[in-house]
Order: C-alpha cells, then sequence, then structure tokens
C-alpha cells in the first residue's frame, strides 16, 4: 500500500492506495482543490468544502454523460473488467478513508 499526500482547500489529507496509483490519485487530489479554490470554499470545514467539490464534480460527469462526450453505452470488453474493478475498489476505499477523517 502507497500514501499520497493532498492539499485541498488548505488542508492536508493521506490518503493510500495501490501502488502504482500514486499519480493518478494526486491528479484526482488536484482536480479537487481546483474545484474547492474555485468556489471560494478554502477554510470551510472539511465536509462542507468536499461535498461541494464532489457535487460540482458529479454535476460535470452528468452533463457530460448528458451529452454523451466521450459516454458511451457499451459495456466494457470482458478484458478490462478486473482492471476496472481494481480501480473502482480503489476508488471506493479512498473515499472511505475521506469519510472516516471527515467524521474524526
Amino acid at each position: 500500500m502507497s500514501n499520497v499526500d493532498l492539499s485541498i482547500g488548505g488542508r492536508e489529507f493521506k490518503v493510500s492506495c495501490s501502488p502504482g496509483e500514486e499519480g493518478h490519485i494526486a491528479e484526482l487530489g488536484r482536480m479537487i482543490d481546483s474545484k474547492v479554490s474555485g468556489m471560494g470554499m478554502a477554510g470551510q470545514s472539511e465536509g462542507r468544502m468536499l461535498l461541494f467539490a464532489s457535487l460540482l464534480l458529479a454535476d460535470e460527469v452528468h452533463e457530460k454523460q448528458s451529452r454523451g462526450d466521450g459516454a458511451s453505452d457499451a459495456p466494457a470488453p470482458a478484458a478490462e473488467i478486473p482492471e476496472l474493478a481494481e480501480k473502482l475498489e480503489s476508488i471506493a476505499s479512498a473515499l472511505e478513508r475521506c469519510a472516516l477523517a471527515l467524521e474524526a
């Protein structure tokens, strides 16, 4: 297990991830930090700040799917399913750790 230090809205978070995923997780953290900075939410409570950043990112995904930008209803090829499942598990684990940190 590897760790990545993320700075989001002026707050520091340590996130565990699978080896080799560090760069990807760091990029996701930068995207979230960009959303938080763009909203002027820096300095708010962690929960509120991350909630609004998540909502904005989810809205972007929804808009892209609605327009059909790169979204496909075709199922993933069978060869890609284990890879996708591993990535989803990694993301779910990171979200669980964020939730635990917010509760502390």
